[in-house]
């Protein structure tokens, strides 16, 4: 049984992988992506990210909702790795996250995900987020690709999908 092989995706090689665009990407880089299976990367967090000013005024945190978006940013690397998915629209269908610690400017954010299911066009995954080699996130995620889920759905009484 052959290993399957890694490899990193700068922050330019990213982008064929990853639709979202600043101010909304929250991986700066991906150290290892192992197609189908896990990715892990980081963000670096400065005083100049966009939401610093106002989250909160004299006490700076990442908002949980997008160390929640850079986990499910990093899974979906995982799947649009995968051949025939470069490109293709991702959409999350269900989150279960925790906070641990709050994510604070000049922190470099460390993301792990793993795929624990892959099957018609829906995966299921786990995504942690470290700070300082502490968890500061953790969340279970299902996310889809609906060009693919559409296959596998019934028709519908006038015939499509």
């Amino acid at each position: 049984m052959s290993e399957n092989k890694g490899f990193s995706l700068d922050p330019v090689q990213l982008q064929e992988y990853q639709p979202n665009r600043y101010p909304f990407l929250m991986i700066d880089y991906v150290e290892e992506v192992i197609p189908g299976v896990s990715a892990k990367g980081y963000k670096n967090l400065t005083l100049n990210e966009w939401y610093f000013p106002e989250h909160f005024p004299g006490a700076p945190n990442m908002p949980g909702a997008l160390q929640l978006e850079a986990l499910a940013q990093m899974l979906t690397v995982a799947i649009t790795t995968l051949p025939g998915n470069k490109g293709k629209v991702v959409h999350g269908l269900s989150h279960t996250v925790r906070f641990k610690k709050e994510v604070l400017p000049g922190d470099k954010l460390v993301i792990e995900t793993n795929v624990l299911s892959w099957k018609r066009g829906i995966a299921i995954g786990k995504g942690v987020g470290y700070t300082n080699d502490e968890i500061a996130v953790e969340a279970d995620m299902t996310i889809s690709i609906p060009d693919l889920l559409k296959q596998f759905l019934p028709a519908k009484s006038d015939g499509t999908k």
